[in-house]
Formats: C-alpha cells, structure tokens, sequence
C-alpha cells in the first residue's frame, strides 16, 4: 500500500495579498520516493471555494480546472439538459468579457480549452503557456461571478439551436445513436435522474427560456460548489494570491446538500424494442445495475467486465467473436456518483436473429461458471488498470483532471493511493462473488435494437411500461434565488496582460543510421515511467496502386499481425501484455505499416521480446484469416448506415476518382476485400517487410545506448529493396458541382467541400503558409466559418476547413454536420465566406490573431511522450533540421496580409470545388439546385444513382 506524506494545517491560515479574503491551508501532499502520487496543495477561501495547485516545472504550461459539482442529476422531468445547455452559455460572455472573445482570448495566447458535462459535474479548463495564467484565473473568475447581465435572449436561442445540432450529430443522425436513451429510460425509476440523457430531449429544450436557465446558475454555480484545480509550471504563493484576487469576493452561494437515492434493484428482466432508422444490423444491449463510484466492489466489477467481454481472452470474444457466431460481443462497467451500470453489447452475424445471440451470450455466461476466475486473470487486470492510471499522468491537464474529481467527489484529491490500494485488494474470490451478486439470475434492461423493417429480429415483445404515476418533483429551492455581484478594490474590466514569455525548448534527440537503410532517432524522457517505441516499415496502402482489386490488403496484413504467433496465440500474447501493462499494435497507413510498442520501463524487456515475437514469428492461419474477412465484409454494411463515414469515403472517391489509389478507403470496399485470400497476406510479408527505409522511433526513460542494445533484434529484418508505385495526380476539377448522397429523414446534412490540392506537406514552403492562410478561414473556433455557422446562425455543433497533406498529396477541405433543414442556406454561406476570404485575404485584425495563437501555441507542442515521439518522427521522414520550428517561427513572424492572400487564391479555387452533401434528398435537391449547381446523385459507394459504372 502507498503511503503518503501529509502535512496538515487545518488551523494555520495563510494571508494572501488582497483586501477581502484569508484562504485556509488544508493540506499539502508531497511524493515520497517512487510512490505513485501527484502533488499539491489545497486551500479552501472564506465563500467556500476550494482551491488545489499541483506544481510541475517540467514544461512551461499551465492547466486551469473549474470543475463545479452540478450535472445532468440535478435536473427534473421536464427540464432535462440544462446543464450541458449551460455549459454552453458559460462561453458567450460576461460583464467584463465579450461575446466571442472567451475563446479568442485563449486561442490568441496560444492555449486551448474546452468544458464538458457529465450526470454529475460540469468543468471548464484552459491549457496555456505558464506566463497566461492570470488570465485565464481572470476569465473563470468573471463567468462565475458576472454571467448573468450578458446572457441575452438571443445568445439563449442560437446556443439552444447549436445544442440541438449537438444532439442531432451525437445522438440523433447516428446509427445506434438513441441506445443508451432507451436504456437509461427503462432501467431507473421515472424522475430518477440518471433516466434521460445529459444532452436532454428536444421537448424539454424547446420549452426552455432564459429565465429557466439563470435560475440553474443562481442555484448550482457559486463558488462553494466549486473547485479550482491549476497544475504545472506555477508557484502556489502566486496561484493563490490571484484565486484570492479574483475569486474572493464572489459571494457564496445556496448550500449544496449531496444527491442520494435509492439503489436500483430489477426483480425481472425488462425487454425493450427500439427501430432504428440507420443501423444496417440488429444490436443486443443487456444492462443489469450495479454500484456508485469509490464502491468497494466497484474494481471487482471493473475485473469481471474485462474477464468477460475485453480483449481477445475474454470469455465472449472465445465463446462468440472467435467461433464467427457473432459480429461483435463486449462487456463494460461504468460508475457514476449515483449508480453503476453493468453493460454487455453484442452484434449478431448478418442474418441472425438477436433471440439466437441472447442464447449465445446466456452460454457464455455458463462457460464463465465452468470456467471460473483464474489468478492470471486477476494479474491481468491489475497489470492494465495500473498502466492506465500512469499514462494518464503524462500530462499536468490529466493530473489536474484527476485531483479535480477525487476533490469533486471524495473531498480527498490525494485518492490515488486508496485506488491503488483497493486495486491490489482485488482477489478472484471477488470476482466471483460480484458476478452472483449483481450479474447471475438477476433482471436486466435487454434492449433489442432494429433496423426498420426488421422488427422480427427481436429478443421478445416489451414487456414493461415505465410508470410515471408516482413521480414527485424535487424542490431544488429556485424561489427566492437572487443575483449577487462580486464589489471589487480593483478594476476587473481591464484584461490582465501576460508574464514574459515562457522559454519554450524542442525536445533534444539522437539519431543513428543502422545497418540495412534503417534509421533511428529517439529523445530520453523520464517524467513517467514509460517508454514508447514505433517502427515504420514502408508500404502500406500505396502497395495496391497499380492493382486495385485487392485494395485493403495492407490493412488485412496488420490485422493478421496481431493474431497468432508461431510459439504464442494471440490470446497469450494478449495476457502476457496485460499482465506487463503493455501495448503492442501493428497498423497500416497510406505508406507503410507501423508496430508501435508502449510499456512501463521496468517491463521493457519481456515486452520487446514479445514485439520480436509479433515481427518475426507470425502464423497467419486460415481459421483467422477467415474471420477477420467476414467481419470485415460485414462491417461495411454498418458503414454505410454512418452518414459520417458514408462522407468520407464518397468525399475521397469524388476528389481522386473511383480508379485512384488515394480515392479507395484503406480498409478497402465489399468487393475488393472478397478477392484478398490467405496467400497474399503471406505475399505481403514475404516481399515487403524490410530494413530499407524503415524507420524507428523511441520516446522514454531510456539513454540512447541502452535503447539501441534492446532493440538490436531490428538488425534482423531482410535488407531488401521495395519500389512503392508512384501517385499519379488526381483528376482535374472542371467546375463547381453538388454530389449528393441520400440518408432518407437525416436529421443533419454532413457537408464536404473541397478538393485535392497536390500539396505535400512540408515545414517551411508552400504547405506551412496554406496553413497559416486557413486559419482565418477555417482553422480555428473564432474562424470565419465557425463563427458564422454555429455561434451566429446556430446550424451547426461546429464547422471547420483545413489543409491536409503528406509525402504523397494533399488537399483542402470544409466539413461539418449541418442541420437539415439549413442545407440549402448553410451551402450559401459556406461558398460566400470562402469566395470572400479567397478574393479579399485575411483583415489586419485577422493577421495579428493568427500570429499571437500559432506563435504562442509552441509551449503546449512537446509535453507528453506522444507530442514528443510525434515531433521527432516528423524530424526522421522528412530529414528536417532540428531548428526546423524556428525557420517555421521567423516565417510567421514575418509573413504579410498578401501573402497570405496570394498562397490562399493558388490553391483554393472556389469555382472548381467539389461540394459533397450526404443527408436526406427529399428535404434538399430542389433547394440546391435552385443555387444554379449541377447535381450529380450517388449511392453511398459513390457510384451514380441508376448507373453501374462510377461518376
């Protein structure tokens, strides 16, 4: 068990400089040796406010954390999804700060934020460079305690229509998407608060006013209902002074009582039915309830959810997946404050009926019995859950995050060692207990989702009726509530300004040619205990260029990869790495395949032995081969029921054209993948695994000696020569022209406007500055674009344009998922906010926000062991000079209004744009083709409507 080194001071107070508060000192928490724990302090300001700073000088960043202890289960029936629709009020403004320029403000100093809502909690955070910080305290402060004279009823409307937008991408214009509504709504009891979703129903939302929502903030969002978490490159005697400045005169709030209700008990199974208007295949969702957070037999059922339905040793992948007797079988625990839900998800294979896979999973669950709960299982768990917990740390935000909610939820931001303590508790006996207390025999929510026109497939008819007649609302004391405005001794209209700037250092790095035409480059980073290690090996999806009926072949190899070995199957492998708290995965891109190995360094040993393993012993079996290609055959039938997914491939076949390399999707199509056979993928490896121009990455707490000693088995990949076939350029774009797709009654229009560009990436030539171009345009949340789509004309969740290019191509494009019935006026604005921009450049204002956000953003670039393994694999492919940001700095630096407008008019060309819609024809085609485009209709393998042969 950790132990853990607590100093406490709960009756010493500290002063801080400022005239109206005294914050009390609760306790300081420090590591004592290699114990897994994250420092800080923790303070606690006269209007209740708990303040926790974590001091970490290892990058120049800063994270800031409001986490207020109010979500979705303080709401009512009737008035579900306030809480997330106020997250979305909190970014449009207070007194002192204008609409809009919450986001602009961090993203102009070079920072990024966001905020999120579960059932139980509501955060705002920011993650900034070091010298932001009073900023970001002086934004939070105000939107705490000045909000409510800047929330207008207009604002109110357009965030209510972007809600809705929200809930129709997420929730409704998705397969699948209204499962877990149903679920919800049938398992607790009517009015329990967890029985509708966090985003709400529409109903409730439209019959919503402004009024209904300042209630909610008078209520919920005072400060003795909320925590302030900053971590990172700060001093505490500093971070508390500027809380005590900003956040100690905000009056204290209504009192906050904790939420209790009774524990969810089934006597019988409840059966349900849903008819979903996009799946393709039926789905089985079985729900039993289970146990709070921090319960104590919640790790055991964390263990069992893996046992039975995680990974390739899980009782349902042997006793479904693996037999090819079902698409897809899975089990989760989930917790929250309140309750915990215990889930099991299962895909028939096409054609059967979810009454055959019921029996299926109840034959699993007796094979489970028969089987029992082995110590290996057990080791297993732990293994894995151990290695989350520290990966999770790489970052300040995620052990902000982390002492936000222990804080939040337990009062004790330190939990992390009672975690890890009741984590070594588990034992197999445990297990199996919590499996006969709350799994066998036991009622549960059995949720038989359908396809329309499929309703036969069903477990068996409904069979419950939720009864609405004993439900009394709460009394969650809105009457009376009044507004209090913080009075201040200082001016907090007037903007803090920024510290000097942080010095910002790129991770330094080796590099090393080894024999065979691999080459290597790696950096140490001992901040966590953990080493990252990826080898690149050319290839990849470019090998199908000059043979395209076996497209997806690449992505078949990496898939046989990570089966069974010669000397291990794939579920000793699994176990072993789980065991390890390790990762191996083999992956394929547009180039190459990629083996990427993460591990706990006191375990890189035996898990490169295993990645040895994995590269040069594979068994490539029929049996598996055989049932990764039916479910792969199978699984295009689900994609082509994702209006999302359905975009992207037909976007890609638009651009490139349907005989181009680059115009196929990776993991191939229906009839390419039926002509792959067994023998190709031993083809595959057979002629292209090689040393020459493989290229090897390794990010961790390892020098560069010891990290070439342990990987010295690479020298054994064959040095042979492997010609890729060269992209030709995609076809010319004649004119501007709509290509449609119908989704029959979607509820958005997803939207892809673009084309192929031919820009390859590069650092410091015309791909950096069309980057530096888009982001006025498109490239970031106060764009042009997103501005006028979603926060002023409230169609949209959000809407954005890029560059994107690699060693082989490039384009441009615009997406976003757009309501329905604004498709015809959102392709007006989408086409005048591009041909304006293209003709007319950025605006001087534009310009300088453009170069403060990119400028600054360098500091947030290189913190984790991904940014760096990220950074320095770009150094390594495209043999740049270590000092190739600071080329890309003097180049923002200098760059002017022209030319960004001269690299913004040579490769967006409005008039030869192709202009994607996928979403429902009806409701659409007449009003698009009044704009004056032509209309060309596709199916979603984007061939044309009524013809065989492809646009």
């Amino acid at each position: 068990m950790m132990k853990r080194n607590v100093l406490v001071l709960a009756s010493s107070l500290f002063f801080a400089n400022a005239a109206f508060s005294q914050a009390k000192l609760v306790e300081k928490v420090t590591r004592k040796g290699t114990e897994l724990v994250i420092p800080y302090e923790k303070y606690v300001l006269p209007n209740g406010l708990t303040v926790l700073v974590h001091e970490d000088h290892s990058d120049p960043v800063v994270h800031v954390d409001v986490t207020y202890h109010v979500g979705s289960a303080r709401e009512e029936i009737g008035k579900s999804g306030f809480a997330h629709f106020f997250e979305h009020m909190m970014f449009q403004g207070s007194d002192h700060v204008a609409d809009e320029q919450h986001f602009k403000l961090v993203s102009g100093s070079g920072g990024t934020l966001n905020g999120t809502t579960n059932q139980d909690r509501t955060n705002y955070f920011e993650t900034v460079p070091s010298n932001q910080l009073e900023k970001m305290l002086w934004l939070e402060a105000d939107r705490m305690g000045f909000l409510l004279d800047a929330v207008t009823q207009k604002k109110f409307e357009i965030q209510r229509s972007t809600v809705k937008n929200e809930r129709g991408q997420s929730y409704d214009n998705r397969p699948y998407g209204l499962a877990n509504e149903t679920i919800a709504r049938n398992l607790y009891p009517y009015g329990h608060p967890y029985s509708w979703m966090t985003i709400g129903y529409l109903e409730d939302l439209n019959r919503s006013d402004v009024n209904d929502l300042k209630n909610f903030f008078l209520r919920w969002y005072g400060p003795n209902n909320a925590t302030i978490s900053v971590g990172g490159d700060v001093k505490p005697a500093e971070v508390l002074k500027l809380v005590e400045k900003y956040f100690g005169s905000i009056p204290r709030g209504p009192e906050v009582k904790p939420a209790s209700f009774p524990a969810v008990t089934l006597t019988s199974d409840r059966h349900v039915t849903q008819i979903d208007n996009y799946a393709r295949l039926p789905r089985l969702y079985v729900t039993f309830p289970t146990v709070p957070n921090y319960h104590k037999d919640m790790e055991a059922l964390d263990c069992l959810a893996e046992i039975l339905g995680q990974g390739k040793n899980s009782v349902l992948y042997q006793t479904i997946v693996k037999k090819q007797l079902g698409l897809q079988a899975a089990a989760f625990h989930s917790n929250s404050e309140l309750a915990g839900e215990f889930e099991f998800d299962l895909v028939p294979m096409q054609g059967k009926s979810l009454a055959e896979m019921e029996k299926l999973f109840r034959a699993a669950l007796d094979s489970f019995e028969a089987r029992g709960v082995t110590d290996e299982d057990v080791a297993k768990y732990k293994g894995a859950t151990e290695a989350r917990m520290i990966n999770g740390m790489q970052s300040v935000s995620g052990k902000v995050s982390l002492l936000a909610a222990y804080q939040t939820f337990t009062g004790n931001p330190n939990k992390i060692g009672e975690e890890i303590a009741a984590l070594n508790a588990v034992t197999k006996e445990d297990v199996l207990r919590v499996y006969r207390q709350y799994i066998k025999g036991k009622g549960a929510v059995i949720l038989s989702l359908v396809p329309k026109g499929q309703e036969q497939l069903v477990v068996a008819e409904p069979n419950y009726k939720i009864d609405s007649s004993n439900y009394k609302a709460p009394d969650y004391g809105y009457a009376g509530l009044k507004y209090n405005k913080a009075k201040d001794n200082f001016n907090r209209a007037k903007i803090p300004g920024s510290g000097p700037n942080p010095v910002v250092k790129v991770p330094s790095f080796w590099k090393k040619d080894l024999a065979g035409g691999l080459r290597a480059i790696g950096t140490e980073n001992n901040e966590t205990p953990t080493v990252v290690v990826s080898l690149f090996i050319p290839g990849g999806h470019l090998l199908q260029a000059n043979d395209l009926s076996k497209v997806g072949l690449a992505s078949m190899f990496a898939a046989m990869m990570n089966e069974d070995t010669k000397n291990y199957t794939a579920e000793q492998i699994s176990q072993e790495l789980a065991r390890l708290g390790a990762t191996i995965g083999v992956s394929s891109g547009v180039n190459g395949v990629t083996i990427t190995v993460q591990s706990l360094k006191k375990n890189i040993d035996p898990v490169l032995a295993l990645m040895q393993e994995r590269l040069y012993n594979p068994k490539f079996t029929e049996q598996a081969f055989n049932r990764i290609k039916k479910a792969r055959l199978q699984s295009f039938s689900l994609q082509k029921s994702q209006p999302t997914a359905i975009a992207e491939n037909v976007f890609a076949k638009v651009n490139y054209g349907p005989n181009h390399i680059l115009g196929l999707p990776q993991g191939g199509t229906e009839e390419t993948v039926k002509n792959i056979e067994l023998k190709d993928v031993e083809a595959y490896y057979n002629n292209f695994i090689t040393s020459q121009g493989a290229r090897l990455v390794v990010v961790g707490d390892m020098k560069q000696e010891e990290a070439l000693a342990k990987l010295s088995f690479l020298s054994k990949l064959p040095n042979k020569k492997v010609d890729l076939p060269k992209v030709n350029p995609a076809p010319a774009v004649d004119k501007t022209k709509v290509y449609l797709v119908d989704v029959p009654k979607g509820a958005q229009t997803e939207f892809r406007v673009g084309y192929a560009t031919g820009l390859k990436w590069d650092a410091a030539g015309d791909y950096y500055r069309s980057v530096l171009a888009n982001y006025s345009l498109g490239g970031n949340f106060n764009s042009r674009l997103n501005l006028n789509l979603r926060e002023d004309k409230g169609w949209t969740y959000g809407a954005s344009s890029s560059f994107q290019g690699n060693q082989l191509s490039g384009e441009f494009r615009f997406g976003s998922g757009i309501r329905a019935d604004a498709t015809d006026s959102a392709l007006v604005e989408v086409m005048k906010d591009i041909n304006n921009y293209v003709a007319n450049g950025p605006t001087d204002e534009e310009l300088s926000f453009m170069k403060s956000a990119i400028g600054q953003f360098d500091a947030l670039r290189y913190e984790t062991p991904a940014q760096k393994a990220q950074f320095i694999s770009r150094v390594l492919e495209y043999n740049l000079p270590a000092n190739y940001t600071e080329q890309q700095n003097k180049i923002l630096k200098a760059i002017t209004k022209g030319e960004l407008a001269s690299v913004t008019r040579k490769y967006i060309q409005p008039q030869k744009l192709n202009i994607l819609l996928v979403g429902d024809k009806a409701n659409m085609i007449d009003k698009v083709k009044k704009l004056g485009y032509e209309v060309v209709e596709l199916d979603a393998d984007g061939k044309k409507v009524g013809e065989k042969k492809e646009f």
